[in-house]
C-alpha cells in the first residue's frame, strides 16, 4: 500500500485498479493535471465519482459539510451520492455543478484514501465501451495510456455504485446498481 500511495501522490498519475466495485480509473482528485488526464482517457464530459475515506477530506477537498452530512446515513457503502458543489471543482464536476461521492467500505481502499487523500475514479473503460471486468481487458481500452495496473481478480461480475440525487427529500436514482434503492420508498440495502 505504502508504494501504491507514493505512486499516485506522483503529479499527474493515473492507473487502473480495483474500487470497491469495479475496476476504476484513478487519480488524486486534488491533483488538476491527474483529474484532465483521466477524462481525456475516458473521453467523456460527464463527472467521474470522488471517493474518500471520510467526510473530512471531502470537507478538506472543498465540498460544503451541510450537504456531506445530510447524506452520510448512505456511507460506507457502494451509493454515491451528488452533491451541489461550486467553480473552484468544475475541474472535477466538469460544469455540470454537482459530483457524485462515495465513501467506500472497502477497508483495504479505506486504508488507502487514508494516505492518498480522495480520488476521483470512472470505471475503467473508454467512453461507449464496457466496462474492463480484468486488468487485461483494462490494458486492451489503455495500454501505456496510464502509470500502472492493479490486479484485482475478474471483477467483471461485479455491478458499479449506486448513484442518487435528493431533490426536495426525495431520492431520485440516477444509476441503479451495487445497491439497490427504491425510489418511492428511500430503502436499500447497505452492503
Amino acid at each position: 500500500m505504502r508504494e501504491m500511495t507514493l505512486v499516485l501522490q506522483h503529479p499527474g498519475t493515473v492507473g487502473v485498479m480495483p474500487t470497491d466495485t469495479v475496476y476504476g480509473l484513478v487519480a488524486r482528485a486534488v491533483d488538476r493535471a491527474a483529474v484532465g488526464r483521466l477524462y481525456n482517457l475516458k473521453q467523456t464530459h460527464q463527472p467521474g465519482i470522488v471517493i474518500a475515506n471520510n467526510i473530512e477530506q471531502l470537507v478538506q477537498l472543498g465540498l460544503k459539510r451541510r450537504y456531506l452530512k445530510a447524506v452520510e446515513q448512505f456511507w460506507p457503502s457502494a451509493i454515491s451520492v451528488v452533491i451541489p458543489c461550486g467553480l473552484e471543482l468544475e475541474y472535477l464536476h466538469l460544469g455540470l455543478s454537482g459530483l457524485p461521492l462515495r465513501l467506500p467500505a472497502d477497508q483495504s481502499l479505506s486504508k488507502l484514501l487514508t494516505q492518498t487523500g480522495p480520488l476521483l475514479t470512472s470505471q475503467a473503460c473508454p467512453k461507449a465501451q464496457l466496462p474492463a471486468g480484468t486488468i487485461a481487458q483494462a490494458k486492451t481500452y489503455f495500454s501505456k495510456s496510464v502509470d500502472f495496473y492493479i490486479y484485482g481478480g475478474d471483477l467483471s461480475s461485479r455491478q458499479p455504485s449506486t448513484i442518487i440525487r435528493i431533490v426536495d427529500d426525495v431520492i431520485e436514482v440516477i444509476r441503479q446498481g451495487a445497491v439497490k434503492v427504491d425510489e418511492t420508498t428511500g430503502r436499500y440495502d447497505k452492503v
